[in-house]
């Protein structure tokens, strides 16, 4: 039987946990932004009507809106929320007037502004995995096979306890951490294992099993298993520089399943069923809420590092699509021309838009509100 958490938790866990992430998110933009001079008009937690603002003393309109799936700074010079230039601007404004406007900072200084938001999302998932690492420790096991599943690919190959599986498709695996995170994302792949046995080694084909494994709360995720177990792993307890280096390691780690599955997604590899939205982000959110502090904390390390990910895309109106013009300007010695570069954004906030409205209609029939 399921467990079922209460739908109060599904909001409480969203709004605690995109509402600060959205927040130091454009916060990042807003203080660099600041630092280089440039007048932000508004900043705003949520798109829509204002539910609740106040001016502060530098002209900033700091409000709460109707919409909780996101946010902006709109800078001074901004035509929108996407922080589009106005192409208007430039034949209106006066010198004067120009001084503090996004669009005439100078080039590297309008993309540190942008990156800003990601990064500070990237900082926030190195320091909750930090955290972690400094209380807990790193776990550390051997590539030594100490056991197997009831049901186990790896033993019906002829694998043996006391293997060492050495690498898998050439590439080393010296820890049973780094033989999961190879086999975790490629259910049903044909590989070879190079195992090392009584000081010989032989190359062992198989194909990872795919498993559909369920949680406590039913949700389901395909994963790839070899059906083994490591031996006794030791807890070693590290410092604050090994920690963050740890953490890093682990971040690197997570956005390179992240690529694999978007790549697994486009190739057909895997469904596109398994794209969620903000309806599923609540429902973990919740999920993780019921379990403690300690699993919605790591819950939100993983959606901070999503949502630097997903902003970097290079996606007109996303911040990757910033970077990206802003890359075009640095080699064209010159900007896009407005014109272009409207379309572009107006087009990329299409596709955005689409995409959230996909996701959406997966989460309906994911959670069967559609019977």
């Amino acid at each position: 039987m399921f467990e079922t958490t209460p739908f109060w938790m599904w909001i409480a866990g969203f709004l605690l946990l995109l509402g600060p992430l959205i927040t130091v998110h454009e916060l990042g933009h807003y203080l660099v932004g600041r630092w280089f001079g440039v007048q932000a008009e508004a900043f705003s937690i949520g798109f829509g009507k204002e539910l609740w603002g106040r001016t502060d003393k530098y002209g900033t309109r700091w409000k709460v809106s109707a919409l909780p799936l996101g946010g902006y700074v709109q800078f001074k010079g901004d035509m929108n929320p996407a922080s589009i230039p106005d192409p208007e601007s430039g034949d209106t404004l006066s010198a004067e007037e120009r001084q503090g406007a996004f669009q005439y900072a100078a080039l590297w200084k309008r993309a540190l502004i942008v990156f800003a938001g990601p990064a500070t999302n990237l900082i926030v998932t190195l320091a909750i995995f930090g955290a972690f690492n400094l209380a807990y420790g790193k776990v550390e096991s051997t590539n030594a096979i100490g056991g197997f599943a009831e049901s186990s690919i790896a033993r019906d190959a002829g694998l043996e306890v006391g293997d060492r599986i050495v690498a898998i498709d050439g590439e080393a695996t010296p820890s049973f951490q780094e033989i999961g995170s190879r086999v975790l994302m490629y259910p049903g792949e044909n590989v070879s294992l190079t195992v090392e046995r009584g000081g010989d080694r032989m190359e062992i084909p198989l194909t990872i099993a795919s498993v559909t494994e369920t949680d406590r709360f039913g949700n389901e995720s395909r994963i790839g298993r070899l059906g083994v177990a490591s031996g006794t792993p030791e807890i070693t307890p590290v410092g604050p520089l090994q920690a963050l280096s740890l953490a890093w390691a682990q971040t690197v780690g997570l956005v390179d399943m992240m690529v694999t599955g978007i790549v697994q997604i486009v190739t057909g590899d895997r469904s596109v069923k398994e794209l969620g939205g903000p309806i599923k982000i609540a429902k973990y959110s919740g999920e993780q809420l019921s379990l403690g502090w300690l699993a919605f904390a790591n819950f939100a390390a993983l959606i901070s590092l999503n949502l630097a990910f997903i902003n970097l895309l290079p996606i007109p109106a996303l911040d990757g699509g910033h970077l990206a013009f802003y890359a075009a300007e640095a080699v064209r010695r010159k900007p896009v021309g407005a014109r272009g570069m409207e379309m572009a954004y107006r087009t990329g906030m299409a596709l955005v838009l689409m995409l959230m409205l996909f996701v959406t209609f997966n989460d309906l029939a994911s959670l069967s509100l559609f019977g």
